[in-house]
C-alpha cells in the first residue's frame, strides 16, 4: 500500500424500464431539460445514490420521482454496469443499470424543469440525440453484456454520434461462462 488516498466516485442508477412492443423490445427514454448536464439528450430516468439508500431503493425513488410509476424491489434486476469518465468535467463514475418489467401507474414527466419530452423506443432504433454514456450501457444491455467501459477523452462529444470517435471508446465485457459450456466433464468413479 502507497498511502495514497483511495479513489471514490459518485454512483448513478439508470432505469430501463422495459414492455414488449409491436416490433420488440422497447425502453422508456426522457430528454433532459433545463441546466442539467446534456440538455436536449435522450437518457434513461436516472439519478444519484442519495446517503444511506442502497442502489435498488435508489431506482426505485428516482423512478418515482422521475416518471411516477411504482416498483416493487423483487421487480428490480441487475443489468448492465458502467465505468464512465465524461469528456468534460469530473472524474470517473460508476452507472448501475437495472432492468425493470412490472410496475404500476403510467408513466409521465413528473420533473417538467428538468425533462420535457418521454417515449418509448424500440431498442434497435434509439432516439438521437442520445447520452453516449446511456447508449454505452443500452448497447452492452442490447448484446447480453454485463458491464462496459466507456472512458472517453477531453473533446469528445457528450451524445452518441455513430462513426465518430465517442463510441469507439467503449469497451464491452463479457461475463463468466455460462452453464457448463466451459467446464470439463467429471472423473470417472470420483474425483
Amino acid at each position: 500500500m502507497t498511502g495514497a488516498p483511495r479513489h471514490t466516485l459518485p454512483l448513478d442508477v439508470h432505469l430501463l424500464l422495459r414492455r414488449d412492443g409491436e416490433h420488440g423490445p422497447e425502453v422508456l427514454l426522457s430528454r433532459r431539460a433545463g441546466p442539467v448536464y446534456a440538455t436536449g439528450m435522450w437518457h434513461l430516468p436516472s439519478g444519484h445514490l442519495e446517503a444511506d439508500e442502497d442502489f435498488v431503493e435508489a431506482v426505485v425513488r428516482e423512478a418515482r420521482e422521475e416518471t411516477g410509476i411504482l416498483i416493487d424491489t423483487p421487480d428490480v434486476r441487475a443489468a448492465v454496469t458502467v465505468h464512465h469518465r465524461p469528456p468534460m468535467g469530473s472524474s470517473s463514475r460508476l452507472g448501475v443499470f437495472f432492468e425493470v418489467r412490472r410496475w404500476s401507474g403510467l408513466p409521465r414527466i413528473m420533473e417538467p424543469d428538468r425533462c420535457d419530452g418521454m417515449g418509448w423506443y424500440a431498442l434497435d432504433a434509439l432516439p438521437a440525440p442520445m447520452v453516449a454514456y446511456c447508449r454505452a450501457g443500452l448497447d452492452a444491455y442490447g448484446a447480453g453484456l454485463p458491464a462496459a467501459v466507456h472512458f472517453q477523452r477531453p473533446g469528445d462529444p457528450v451524445e452518441h454520434r455513430d462513426g465518430e470517435p465517442g463510441p469507439a471508446r467503449t469497451e464491452f465485457l463479457a461475463g463468466p461462462a455460462t452453464a457448463d459450456a466451459n467446464r470439463p466433464p467429471p472423473h470417472e468413479g470420483g474425483r
